[in-house]
């Protein structure tokens, strides 16, 4: 799951980095998206586990209920679920995964959580780095990346996306009987 804002105006900011990775994700698995309820879905296999790529069309802050209800349709549970997303607390460019933990000020992570009643989900997280000041973060996270970091954020999508298949294959053997 990708996170980020819809609309156009939106797309190429700070905030939407987990659907650029996905939107990474789709054109390396030669895939493309579909509308589907309140998302965008693309159905791919990677190493003989299907994925469901997913780019939710809802706002940050109420992503998690419309996710759980077609995260459940698909009949995939937390565990089955990566979260993709920017992460102000890591530098520009920085890529970290982890296995469970809070939402750290994320209100998309927040929402999620609180939708799936639990932070045991795993989750690609990608630095965009923190504005000088608190009151800034908002302006921070919804401006577009400047033409000299966006080197650095393709190469940071290409990581997590990498993580992302590692996540999954990771999972894949404990899976089957």
């Amino acid at each position: 799951m990708g996170l980020g804002n819809p609309g156009k105006e939106y797309r190429d900011t700070r905030h939407n980095l987990g659907q650029r990775v996905l939107d990474h994700l789709v054109r390396i698995l030669h895939k493309r998206w579909t509308r589907e309820g309140q998302a965008m879905l693309a159905r791919a296999t990677w190493r003989g586990e299907t994925l469901y790529l997913l780019k939710p069309m809802t706002f940050m802050n109420v992503v998690g209920p419309p996710v759980a209800r077609l995260a459940r349709r698909l009949g995939l549970g937390p565990a089955d679920c990566v979260l993709v997303y920017d992460d102000i607390d890591l530098a520009l460019g920085a890529v970290r995964v982890r296995m469970r933990g809070t939402h750290g000020g994320h209100n998309g992570v927040r929402s999620i959580i609180e939708a799936f009643q639990t932070d045991e989900l795993r989750r690609v997280k990608v630095g965009i780095g923190r504005p000088a000041h608190k009151d800034e973060v908002t302006d921070h996270v919804l401006t577009r990346f400047s033409p000299e970091e966006l080197p650095l954020i393709e190469v940071a999508c290409a990581e997590a996306a990498e993580r992302v298949l590692n996540l999954v294959t990771a999972r894949a053997p404990q899976e089957k009987p």
